[in-house]
C-alpha cells in the first residue's frame, strides 16, 4: 500500500526528493526492510546514514537522509536540513490526513498492554492502525503517526517518557479525541526532583494535546488523581475509571482463574460484564479504561468487551506458557513478564503469581531482576518489595542484580533463593531450581535480560 509519494513527501517535510517514487511505511531498522519502506537514517547509537545503502538492497523504496551516503548518488532519496524534524513533520501530517478517531495512552505500568487491548477491541469494529511494540518515544510517536493509513477509522498511539517535559510534544503531534492514563507509579524517579507528583503532572500533560470535543480518561485509584483531574483543558469531557466508589466506571468484581479473569462493572451504561483472556486484576482495571476509551471513540462496548475474552498479552507483558518438564507431570506456568519493571508492576506481578493454581507440592517461584531509574530510593523499594502482601502466597524468590540483592538480604530465609549478579548466571542455577507443576514469574527491567531466563526454561520444555 502506498502511503507516502516523493512530491507529498517533500512537501510535508520541506525537503527535496531525489527521484519520482512512492513508498509504503517508515521504518527505522535497515534489518527489518521487506521491500517498499521508506527508511528513515536516524542518528541514534549508531547514525542510519551508515546503513541507507543495505537498505536501498533490501528493497526500500527511498531513504529519508539529512545528506546523500556514499553510494547514493543515483538512489531515491528525501534529502531534509534534519531527519528527526522531518520525521515529525511527516508524522503531523499523517495524522491531519487520516480520518481516524485518536486514542493516545500513558501510564508508568500497562500503557502497552492497554494499547494492545485497545487495538484488538477496536480492530473487530473497523480499520485500526497502532503502535509496534513500544514505539512510544520522540522517533516511535511521529513514526507511527506517518504510517497511519489515511482511511483508518481508528489508531491507537503509546505514549512514553523518561524525563520531564516529553510527553506534551508528542500528545499534541498525536491530537487525540481520547487521551488514557493507566497508572502513575515511582518510574525513572531519578528524573523527577519531586517524586511521583512530577511523575503525575508529566504523565497529565497527554491532556494538553486533546482535540477540542476531546475525552480524557484516568484512573481513580490513585492518590495523585487530584492532579490529573486538574490538568484536564476546560471543555473537555472528564472520565474516571478504578474501583474506588467515586470512578465512573466502576470495577466491581475480579475474579481470576488459569485462563482468564471475569469482571463486572458499573458503569454510566449500567452494570456489565466481560471476561479478559488472562489473569489478574490489573487487566481487569485496565480492560475497563479500555471499554471506558471505546465508548468515548463512539465504538460498540458490548462488541468489545466480547473481544476482550480473546485477547492476551504480549511476549514480555505477562503471557503465560505450558512448560513441559516431564511427559507425565503437570506442565510449569511460566509467567513471562520479563519487559520491564518498577515497584508498582512487580506488586501486580506478584498478586498475580500468588493466585496462581499450582498442584500439590509444586510451588510459586519468583525471579525477579532488578528495577532501574529508581534513583536514591532503588535499594529501599527493592527491600520493601520483601513485605509486599502477596509474598505470603510465593514460595521462593529468586534474585537478579545488584539492586535485588537488597531484597534477598530482606527475605526471610525460608523464602529467599538462589541470587546471581546477571541473568546469565541465574540460568544455570534455575534449570534445577523448577520442578513441573510451578508457577514461575520471571521479571525484571528490559536492560537485565530476564528474557534470557524465559528462553531457557522454555527450551527446557523442548527436551522433555
Amino acid at each position: 500500500m502506498t502511503l507516502w509519494t516523493a512530491s507529498d513527501a517533500a512537501a510535508a517535510t520541506g525537503g527535496r526528493a531525489h527521484g519520482v517514487w512512492t513508498t509504503g511505511p517508515l521504518a527505522i531498522d535497515s534489518r527489518a526492510i521487506r521491500g517498499g519502506e521508506m527508511f528513515v537514517a536516524l542518528k541514534a547509537a549508531r547514525d542510519g546514514h551508515d546503513f541507507v545503502r543495505a537498505a536501498l538492497d533490501a528493497g526500500a523504496a527511498a531513504a529519508l537522509v539529512s545528506h546523500v551516503p556514499e553510494g547514493c548518488a543515483d538512489a531515491p532519496l528525501l534529502v531534509v536540513n534534519d531527519v528527526q524534524a522531518a520525521l515529525e513533520a511527516l508524522g503531523r501530517a499523517g495524522r491531519a490526513r487520516t480520518q481516524a478517531r485518536v486514542v493516545a495512552v500513558t501510564g508508568s505500568v500497562g500503557k502497552t498492554s492497554t494499547k494492545d487491548m485497545l487495538r484488538h477491541c477496536l480492530s473487530r469494529q473497523g480499520r485500526t492502525h497502532a503502535a509496534i511494540k513500544s514505539y512510544n518515544n520522540h522517533w516511535g510517536v511521529p513514526l507511527t503517526l506517518a504510517n497511519c493509513p489515511p482511511d483508518a477509522d481508528f489508531a491507537v498511539i503509546e505514549i512514553g517518557m523518561n524525563h520531564p517535559g516529553e510527553i506534551a510534544p508528542l500528545t499534541r503531534q498525536a491530537r487525540p479525541q481520547v487521551a488514557v492514563v493507566t497508572n502513575v507509579a515511582p518510574v525513572h524517579l531519578e528524573a523527577f526532583d519531586d517524586g511521583l507528583s512530577g511523575i503525575a503532572r508529566e504523565k497529565a500533560a497527554i491532556f494538553e494535546g486533546l482535540t477540542p470535543d476531546g475525552c480524557a480518561i484516568w484512573n481513580a485509584d490513585l492518590e495523585v488523581v487530584d492532579i490529573l483531574a486538574g490538568a484536564v483543558p476546560e471543555g473537555r469531557t472528564r472520565i474516571s475509571f478504578g474501583r474506588a466508589e467515586a470512578a465512573d466506571w466502576r470495577l466491581i468484581d475480579a475474579r481470576s482463574g488459569p485462563d482468564g479473569t471475569a469482571c463486572a462493572a458499573e458503569t454510566p451504561l449500567g452494570s456489565i460484564m466481560y471476561r479478559v483472556g488472562a489473569p489478574g486484576a490489573h487487566f481487569a482495571v485496565n480492560a475497563l479504561a479500555v471499554l471506558a476509551a471505546t465508548h468515548a471513540l463512539g465504538a460498540d462496548v458490548a462488541e468489545a468487551a466480547l473481544a476482550l475474552a480473546d485477547w492476551t498479552p504480549p511476549e514480555g507483558r505477562g503471557r503465560r506458557h505450558a512448560v513441559r518438564l516431564h511427559p507425565d507431570r503437570p506442565a510449569l506456568d511460566l509467567i513471562d513478564d520479563a519487559y520491564n519493571a518498577n515497584p508498582a508492576s512487580v506488586g501486580a506481578a506478584l498478586d498475580l503469581l500468588a493466585a496462581a493454581e499450582v498442584p500439590v507440592r509444586a510451588r510459586r517461584v519468583a525471579v525477579l531482576g532488578d528495577m532501574r531509574e529508581l534513583g536514591p530510593t532503588g535499594p529501599d523499594l527493592h527491600a520493601a518489595l520483601a513485605n509486599h502482601p502477596a509474598m505470603a502466597g510465593v514460595d521462593v524468590v529468586h534474585t537478579v542484580g545488584p539492586l535485588m540483592q537488597h531484597l534477598h538480604d530482606a527475605l526471610p530465609p525460608d523464602r529467599r533463593g538462589h541470587h546471581a549478579p546477571d541473568a546469565e548466571a541465574m540460568a544455570a542455577a534455575l534449570r534445577d531450581a523448577v520442578a513441573p507443576g510451578d508457577a514461575v514469574l520471571v521479571k525484571g527491567s528490559l536492560s537485565m535480560r530476564m528474557g534470557v531466563l524465559v528462553d531457557g526454561l522454555r527450551a527446557q520444555g523442548d527436551k522433555g
